[in-house]
């Protein structure tokens, strides 16, 4: 993933519109964390692509743009970002890092799959925030939309009310249908068509 028109910009990443990095985004997702063959997924569904948000997230010029992305979509009211682990991660930590450069104080929460074996043995790891504070989830790639429902449900028993899901992508594969029917607002920055067009835009005539 080194033949980035992202070289070009650079530092620029952190003070370009935010409607201009979408673009960019795109082409760092089509670099490599996007592919096409025989993949089993995560839900157990086949597939004939795959998309690993790790590498956008997990890539310092895609953890900015996806934060800065993400913080566009936050309310003024959210006091923080989770996700379950491990997709998660790095974005409640880019949007946290970003928001602080903007002058909002968003506090990142990990969501563990399971209880934390020793100590506190907690569910969500980050600082504890007030009863009824407002949390956003945020997801990497979203298919059946189960592991960020699981967020979600840990963040409520825990005293908090999620406002939203926010996702890197969404696969269309009955995630926003299931949000729905639990009553919780959902956003992606991409559906897999963008993603799709984009990709086939960028193969060899």
């Amino acid at each position: 993933m080194n033949d980035l028109c992202l070289d070009l910009l650079g530092p620029q990443l952190a003070t370009l519109e935010v409607d201009r990095l979408r673009s960019p985004l795109l082409d760092l997702i089509c670099q490599g964390a996007y592919q096409e063959g025989e993949f089993i997924l995560t839900s157990g569904q086949p597939s004939t692509y795959y998309i690993n948000g790790k590498l956008v997230t997990l890539h310092p010029q895609g953890a900015l743009m996806v934060g800065r992305l993400l913080l566009e979509q936050l309310a003024p009211e959210v006091a923080g970002v989770a996700g379950l682990t491990l997709g998660a991660d790095p974005m409640v930590t880019a949007v946290s890092l970003v928001g602080l450069y903007a002058d909002r104080l968003l506090f990142p929460l990990i969501i563990r799959k399971e209880a934390k074996g020793h100590g506190t043995k907690a569910y969500i790891e980050g600082v504890t925030l007030p009863p009824d504070s407002i949390i956003t989830v945020l997801e990497d790639v979203v298919t059946t939309g189960q592991s960020a429902l699981k967020a979600v449900e840990r963040l409520q028993a825990a005293g908090y009310r999620v406002n939203q899901i926010l996702a890197l992508v969404d696969r269309q594969q009955g995630g926003a249908e299931l949000y729905a029917e639990k009553g919780l607002a959902f956003k992606s920055l991409f559906t897999i068509g963008d993603i799709q067009t984009h990709w086939a835009n960028r193969q060899p005539q």
